[in-house]
């Protein structure tokens, strides 16, 4: 790549689709399908294996640094849960390998010559020692190459100890076979990359492929699986309770909505009651001054019929006597 793809690249990568305002770049989201998720969360195997013997090349989906920026952006606004199509990817690829493993060990056990137990647990042995042989060499090769040196020194003097205990447990095996079988390589799948281990293999052959691109890349692959899973689960537990916390709130508001419903109705009954009362008494002390003003009236009337009464008599008195 020349310098000036490299800085067009980091520009990318930086400041996402819109840095130079290229409205043919945005037509294509991050949150597009054809876009890789595993991509945008740098964690697809195509990127990570690039340049290795297991080399997967170009992605079916699209890989582009801008789109990762622009993704970046947005999930410190919201949760996007990229995460669980970057599992899904993962799982497939690794469940692959593994299967890719297993099929390597039936071969080898189908091919190589048949040992008992006890010889293939020595062998064992020394495979493990040579691992991590190699593990340490690789380390202090990449201290080194940092310019810790000390550090680099300490894992050199710790990896001839673990030399020391490796050409014991080759003795062990030795012993325990004929020397014609000894002879043979003995194979090995390495259970991270899937790749083929001899018993034999030298120090500088266990660092290559320890310290390779092939084996760190499956290490971090499986490491960010692993990443992605435990960040997918706090997620949907941080989701599920702020389900929970939203159930609760809803259920407290809904609560005192009926306690408030069911106070106005009690207000609007103890009005209607007090209404009715009021009514009542109104109505109870019109009929009083009804029936008073009743009474009054037949009061007045018997008062004037008694007038009425005595005048005519008296008339008629008057009357007789005159006659006389």
């Amino acid at each position: 790549m020349s310098a000036q793809a490299q800085m067009r690249a980091l520009l990318d990568q930086l400041m996402g689709t819109a840095r130079d305002g290229d409205e043919t770049r945005q037509r294509v989201k991050f949150t597009d399908d054809r876009v890789c998720k595993s991509h945008l969360l740098d964690c697809c195997p195509h990127d990570i294996l690039a340049g290795t013997r297991m080399d997967l090349g170009d992605c079916t989906k699209i890989h582009d640094l801008a789109l990762r920026a622009d993704y970046e952006i947005a999930s410190k606004e919201r949760d996007l849960f990229f995460e669980l199509d970057a599992v899904d990817h993962l799982e497939s690829f690794i469940a692959e390998c593994d299967r890719r493993t297993e099929l390597a060990k039936k071969r080898l056990a189908e091919t190589q010559e048949e040992i008992s137990a006890e010889v293939s647990a020595k062998a064992e042995k020394v495979h493990e020692l040579n691992e991590e042989i190699g593990k340490l060499l690789a380390k202090a090769e990449q201290l080194g190459a940092e310019g810790n040196v000390d550090e680099a020194q300490k894992i050199l003097m710790e990896m001839e100890k673990v030399k020391s205990r490796k050409r014991e447990a080759e003795e062990e095996y030795r012993n325990s076979m004929p020397a014609s079988s000894f002879q043979q390589q003995k194979l090995r799948v390495c259970e991270v990359c899937s790749a083929y281990l001899g018993l034999h293999d030298n120090d500088r052959r266990l660092a290559d492929h320890f310290g390779g691109k092939l084996h760190l890349g499956f290490i971090l692959i499986r490491e960010k699986l692993e990443m992605l899973r435990r960040t997918v689960a706090e997620k949907q537990e941080k989701r599920n309770q702020d389900r929970i916390k939203r159930r609760e709130e809803r259920e407290r508001d809904d609560h005192v909505s009926r306690r408030s419903e069911s106070k106005s109705k009690d207000r609007r009954r103890s009005r209607s009651k007090e209404r009715r009362r009021r009514r009542s008494r109104s109505s109870s002390r019109d009929k009083r001054r009804s029936r008073s003003r009743s009474k009054d009236r037949h009061r007045r009337h018997r008062s004037r019929s008694g007038s009425r009464s005595k005048s005519h008599h008296r008339s008629s008195r008057d009357r007789g006597s005159k006659h006389k």
